[in-house]
Parts: structure tokens; sequence; C-alpha cells
């Protein structure tokens, strides 16, 4: 690395100390202890190839929701991301050895949680995850780059991990039998959202692609929904993808990497928790199919990022960022075992979707 973080900033014209913040599998993220502070980040270029395109959607989408939150009487400086600009009025600035960094408000007051503590904010971050996408219901999805292609194509995953299953660049198949078989017993299963957005009965709108819970800011105080961050993915897709990812990560009972299986289920609970707190904001949008694949959204979502996690430790770990052997591999059982436990419950799940 040729700079210093702290030459960095002053790009932005800002002077601050400057620190690592936050664990995120993608982008490298400091804090500028400032009055007022600031989010710094590193934007993984290897990911987002075009950090350009990344930074016009989050320009386009903040302008657009800052917007809403006025005509709501909202706070427009806690309640959507800012963009910073460069002291030459540029969303990015680019280092010298080809690193791009951007820099956001800090938002006060507010915490994002790496695992669920109680159904009530599971609840309040599905209610922002909602009111993101009533916020956004009348953007044009097509003035939105694609920043990472076929980024929900769980058919063309499934065929990726197919093409890593052939190659094996790593001799690790033979190690992975079980995952890999499980992985192929549900392949009929792939195309299902693709499809129907193909055939219209699920519409394509503008979701945010990646609601884990940390994506969300809750207000210290209220405990509700300030912020939805981390708007790199934010592009056209299906509800389902954002309602059924949130519950992935949100409604299992251990942690995505947890080695010890048997602490990995599904909680009815938190489901129930955060249906009724998605339905509550967009439950009378939703298409006939939307609400028929509600729960297939969140086992799909699982499914996907399982073999996504299979396929990148067969390729060797170059996407998802690991802190030791096997780290890819253990997030995909935990992923798969989600799975299982999901078809187990599935009319328990339907039920429930039903119900609100």
């Amino acid at each position: 690395m040729n700079y210093k973080l702290s030459d960095i900033i002053h790009k932005f014209a800002i002077d601050a100390d400057i620190s690592p913040y936050g664990n995120g599998h993608i982008n490298d993220t400091y804090i500028a202890e400032s009055n007022p502070r600031y989010i710094m980040q590193k934007i993984n270029s290897n990911v987002f190839k075009n950090p350009y395109e990344v930074m016009e959607n989050i320009v386009n989408v903040t302008e657009h929701l800052k917007q809403k939150i006025a005509e709501n009487g909202g706070d427009t400086s806690r309640e959507t991301l800012r963009v910073i600009k460069t002291i030459d009025g540029d969303t990015l600035y680019l280092a010298e050895d080809g690193n791009y960094f951007r820099m956001y408000n800090y938002i006060e007051n507010a915490t994002s949680y790496d695992a669920v503590e109680n159904p009530q904010q599971f609840t309040e971050a599905a209610r922002a995850f909602g009111k993101f996408q009533n916020m956004l219901a009348d953007f044009p999805a097509d003035k939105l780059h694609e920043t990472i292609p076929n980024f929900h194509d769980t058919r063309k995953r499934f065929e990726n991990l197919k093409k890593a299953i052939a190659e094996d660049k790593m001799g690790r198949l033979e190690s992975v039998k079980a995952e890999v078989e499980f992985a192929l017993a549900h392949e009929a299963e792939v195309g299902t959202i693709v499809d129907a957005i193909a055939d219209g009965s699920v519409p394509l709108r503008v979701t945010h692609n990646d609601t884990k819970l940390n994506n969300v800011m809750l207000d210290n105080v209220t405990g509700e929904g300030v912020c939805v961050i981390d708007l790199d993915t934010v592009m056209p897709g299906s509800l389902l993808y954002d309602y059924g990812d949130a519950l992935r990560f949100g409604a299992s009972t251990g942690a995505e990497d947890e080695t010890d299986l048997s602490k990995i289920n599904f909680s009815l609970e938190l489901f129930e928790a955060f249906t009724k707190g998605f339905l509550g904001e967009v439950g009378s949008k939703l298409t006939p199919r939307e609400r028929e694949l509600l729960p297939f959204g969140a086992k799909i979502m699982t499914f996907e990022c399982g073999i996504r996690f299979l396929t990148d430790y067969l390729e060797g770990d170059t996407y998802f960022k690991i802190h030791r052997e096997h780290h890819n591999l253990d997030r995909c059982r935990t992923q798969f075992k989600l799975v299982a436990d999901m078809e187990a419950k599935a009319e328990e799940m339907q039920k429930i979707v039903a119900k609100y």
C-alpha cells in the first residue's frame, strides 16, 4: 500500500484520527474520529469491478431517499447515508496504487447488531427494510447499474458451483462430498425466482440485496430502525431476495460460521417477528406469487449463500474474507443445515405468512 490513511482522509477535507471499524466481509472500513464523525471505506474492486457505477447508484438512491424522508418529516441527516465528496467534488478518491476510497456521514446514537438479541429488534429491522422498499417503490429500477451482474441469479450461481466441482482447483472435492451431494439434490429449485421474474409474476423492484441485520442502524434509545446502510448492491431485483436474505442471517440460532451444527436451527419465533414487521410495511403491495413464495425466498437465499461459500472454498477462498482454514466450508455447512431445517418447518412458515 502506497498511501497513509491520514493522507487519504485529507482528500475529503477531513482532519481526524482514523482506525479500522466493523467486521465486513468485502470492503475495508475505518472510522474518522472527528466532530462530526465519518466512515471511510476502501472498496473491494475485485468484487465491485466498476466503483464509479456503484457510487452513481448510491448517490441517486440516497438523494431519492432524502427527498422521501424530508416529505415525511424525517431526519435526513440520520435516516439515510450521505456521500461526502472529495475536495475535487468526486464521489471517490483513487489512490496511486489503484485503490478506491469513499466517505460517508457516521450515523450517531445508533448501533448495528451482528446477531438478533430479541424478536422486537428483528421486527424493527424488518420495518426498516420494508420502509426502504416503500420509499424506493417509485424509483426507476432501470436507472440503476447492475453492480454485480447476476448477483442473485441462483441458477447461474449453481452453474458456477458445478464448474468449481468439475475443476476442483484446490483438490478439496474429496473432503466435501456430503455438501456437494446436498447441493446437487436441490438443482430443480434453483430457477424458481429467476423464472418468476422472467414471466412477470414476480416484479422487478429496486432491492437492497444484502439485508443482513447488521445493515440496519437501530436507535440506541427507541430501538427503532433508523437507517439502512451498505448500499453497494442496491440494484434491480426481487423483494423475495431482500426478505429471504434477512431471514437467512437473522433467524438462525447460531453464527454464520459456527462449527457446532447442533447450535444451528431456523427460529420460527424470529421468522414470525421479521415477517410481521416486513409485511406490515409492504404486504399490500405484493403480487399473489410473491406472497406464495415468501417462505421459499428464505430457503433459496440460504441455499444460494451456502453454494456460494462452497464454490469459494473449492476455488481457493478468493471472494469472501476468511480468518481460518476451512472458514468458507464452515459457513457453507451452517447454511445447508438451515435449509434442511426450513424444509422441515415449511408448513408452519406458510401459516405464519398467511397470518400477516
